[in-house]
């Protein structure tokens, strides 16, 4: 599949800013809307922001219509979700993306946000995985960086120097897919499921159960979702529970396992993910992925 890359912003355009899932009060924005304004960008703050319906940040019905309403709009070049949790499932059938398939614009976040970035990547158009609104200004500075070089095209790539003996060495190429592993596991068997053959995947998750992790990783493999990769990165799998009853094996070692039949290149800690330092990751985008005994290399 040939993918479309959105438009790439410049100075003076409009980030069009609503939460799919959680609530979330303008106040808690205020460093967020400072740095935009320091890239030159304007901003519209979507009808989500600030309304609270239980957890969510507004009925389903509010979130849909605010996320219909910016990816209609030509004048938002591009949509920031602020906040993950949950939620955005809820909305995804209720959607109409006949003009954002003419107009294609970055839809910018991760964690929740994955049911955007498959379901979108179905339709070839990439997306940017990357930090939400919320918490950006404590991340790091490449955290922050990585989203601006994508966003205003300068090419890039990330390397990273931990040596890792899980790690499985070699150097493939493919297009990138992922994002965080229960809600990939979620969509298995619905139209915003992806699709892995051939590609690269990226998996991270959070405060999971180490035999949740064994659970969702068994069922990728047993619907055909690992067979075909080309590569495998993982990202963080962050603040684990365990039963009183060990489960026996970390996260990575439960990874390592499930995919210990095949043959491509995987890594382990990369930067991305439920981390402090969460790099920004074109989903969609053709990738070179460099796995040695010292390094890891990703070029977009």
């Amino acid at each position: 599949m040939v993918m479309i890359t959105p438009p790439l912003l410049k100075k003076g355009d409009t980030i069009g800013i609503v939460s799919t899932a959680r609530k979330i009060s303008k106040e808690e924005l205020s460093n967020f809307l400072q740095m935009l304004k320091s890239w030159g960008l304007h901003f519209v703050l979507g009808k989500s922001i600030g309304a609270e319906h239980h957890q969510f940040a507004g009925s389903d019905a509010l979130r849909a219509i605010d996320l219909q309403e910016m990816m209609d709009n030509p004048e938002v070049k591009a949509i920031w979700c602020a906040r993950g949790g949950y939620g955005t499932v809820r909305l995804i059938d209720t959607l109409d993306f006949s003009k954002f398939k003419k107009s294609p614009k970055w839809i910018i976040g991760y964690s929740d946000v994955t049911v955007l970035h498959s379901h979108i990547h179905n339709f070839g158009i990439e997306t940017l995985h990357a930090n939400m609104a919320m918490e950006l200004d404590i991340k790091t500075i490449a955290t922050r960086e990585t989203i601006k070089d994508v966003l205003f095209g300068n090419n890039y790539e990330i390397n990273t120097s931990e040596k890792n003996l899980k790690n499985r060495t070699g150097t493939s190429q493919g297009q990138l897919v992922g994002g965080n592993l229960s809600l990939l596991y979620s969509l298995i068997g619905s139209s915003s499921q992806i699709k892995t053959d051939d590609k690269i995947l990226f998996i991270e998750d959070l405060d999971e159960m180490l035999y949740h992790i064994d659970r969702m990783m068994q069922n990728l493999k047993r619907n055909g979702l690992l067979k075909n990769l080309k590569g495998l990165i993982v990202g963080g799998m962050s603040d684990m529970k365990d039963n009183t009853i060990p489960f026996g094996k970390t996260a990575e070692e439960i990874i390592m396992e499930v995919v210990a039949d095949y043959s491509y290149p995987v890594c382990y800690h990369f930067p991305a993910g439920h981390i402090m330092d969460n790099r920004a990751l074109i989903f969609g985008r053709n990738v070179t992925f460099k796995v040695s005994n010292n390094s890891v290399k990703l070029t977009f």
